[in-house]
């Protein structure tokens, strides 16, 4: 048998003889390359074609639009809606000449995709507007993970490219006023909806950039709300309540993402309305209700290393602003000396946060920012005022289960010796274990132990019942 009748044999699905063999007899299997070069690929679906074609069309329009508005696009002059407007007047006409055979819905989802690629943040768009989202992060163009009810997950959408996830970052640091470049790689910034952005660029972000959005509800959320969520007891918010509106000095300690900020600002609803309240933060993230609030924001240099205003800068000046209460949003660096001496001379009832593990390891902690502030100050000196500042410690902890839970309450009751000695009031029991979906059945529970301020809060009538701390628990750890 030649080569022509061999290949044919193969196409009608014929096993041909080898050279040599009889046409009587059994021939070998024909060998596999033989076969896989034959065999012609399969198809692509349909879906994944008009999918395809889809994208290509998107980047099209998008280009072409680039084009014909770059002037604008760029304008500090226009307001957002002015250029959602000029984009959309513009985007229809492109779209009359790109899309004739496309149903409606493909061309409405279309123009959606557009619009988010030019004026707001791509693929970020419906991840931002998805409330169940509490965290973006984007790990180069191709990444995006999301915390999801506590769970961080790998998501669908995608950058185009690093240059495309370049864009969207630079529109949002422009949008308030910051840049960011090789120079300047590092860049804090907030959006619109009070959310908090940090972005990282190369050289610093080797494998391309790095975008962490963390989103805030448009609903500030409410004691009732944390109640639900089970994050706190009931007990707990009404013995929390009475702290404030006794106007104890509190630290909220607590790990990243633990929950600090959103109960800082439940705390802060408790503070009367009467009240003047002056807050001081990196960037704006509390939400207070009272009407008698000021805002202060810290600022970083210019381009010239010029006009820096820290956290520090702040909480001086907020002590010439007749504050009945100062909240710190957080406590980083030297400004925890200033805080400290503020509570200690007449501004009580201050609120502020601090990274820290357990309420040992937050006045610890504290110590040490305070020596950051540069001065030559003796450790004794040092603890003698956070024990005359501080009066709770209030110990957030995000779990396995990726619930954020109130794990221990702290009263700070003085200085023994070298040692500032600390009395629990509320710790967690994780005896209670876990139920069949993996999350904690525990809650924190009374320890016994009736605080030592509950005199100072009887004298302004706010009265500690008994029962509120139960009876005594052992701590287990």
């Amino acid at each position: 048998m030649n080569l022509v009748e061999r290949m044919a044999a193969v196409r009608a699905g014929k096993t041909p003889p080898t050279d040599g063999a009889d046409e009587g007899q059994a021939a070998p299997e024909p060998a596999e390359p033989l076969v896989a070069t034959l065999a012609e690929p399969a198809p692509p679906a349909t879906a994944e074609l008009k999918s395809e074609a889809l994208g290509r069309l998107k980047d099209k329009v998008t280009e072409t639009l680039y084009t014909g508005l770059a002037a604008r696009l760029n304008d500090s002059s226009m307001t957002d809606d002015q250029l959602d407007a000029l984009v959309r007047t513009e985007l229809k006409t492109v779209l009359a000449t790109e899309t004739a055979s496309m149903t409606q819905t493909e061309r409405e989802r279309l123009a959606d995709d557009v619009l988010a690629d030019v004026t707001g943040l791509g693929p970020l768009e419906p991840l931002l507007a998805d409330q169940a989202v509490t965290e973006i992060m984007v790990n180069g163009a191709d990444q995006i993970f999301v915390e999801h009810d506590g769970r961080v997950a790998l998501t669908e959408a995608r950058f185009r490219d690093e240059e495309h996830l370049r864009a969207v970052i630079e529109r949002i640091v422009a949008r308030v006023g910051r840049r960011i470049d090789e120079s300047s790689p590092l860049v804090d910034a907030r959006l619109s909806d009070g959310s908090r952005i940090n972005a990282v660029i190369p050289p610093i972000a080797v494998g391309g950039s790095s975008l962490t959005i963390r989103k805030f509800s448009k609903e500030p959320l409410r004691v009732t709300d944390l109640i639900r969520f089970g994050s706190i007891t009931g007990e707990i918010a009404r013995f929390l309540e009475a702290c404030v509106r006794g106007r104890l000095n509190i630290l909220i300690s607590g790990g990243t993402g633990s929950g600090k900020t959103t109960l800082l600002n439940v705390l802060s609803a408790f503070i009367p309305d009467w009240e003047r309240i002056v807050t001081v933060e990196d960037a704006i993230e509390l939400q207070l209700q009272q009407e008698h609030v000021v805002q202060l924001e810290s600022r970083p240099p210019n381009v010239e290393g010029r006009g820096e205003i820290t956290i520090r800068d702040l909480v001086r000046n907020s002590l010439r602003m007749r504050p009945d209460r100062i909240v710190v949003g957080e406590c980083r660096a030297g400004e925890a000396l200033d805080m400290l001496q503020a509570m200690n001379t007449g501004h009580d009832g201050s609120l502020s946060t601090i990274h820290a593990n357990s309420a040992r390891d937050c006045l610890s902690r504290l110590e040490t920012l305070v020596l950051m502030a540069g001065m030559d100050l003796p450790l004794r000196a040092i603890r003698e005022q956070v024990a005359s500042a501080v009066d709770l410690v209030v110990q957030i902890a995000r779990l396995r289960d990726g619930s954020r839970r109130l794990v221990q309450l702290a009263e700070v009751q003085g200085l023994e010796g070298q040692t500032l000695v600390t009395q629990d009031i509320f710790l967690f029991d994780y005896e209670a274990g876990m139920d069949e979906n993996g999350r904690f059945r525990g809650s924190a529970r009374p320890t016994g132990v009736r605080p030592g301020f509950s005199t100072r809060l009887a004298d302004q009538g706010i009265d500690l019942p008994a029962d509120l701390f139960g009876e005594v628990v052992e701590r287990r750890w």
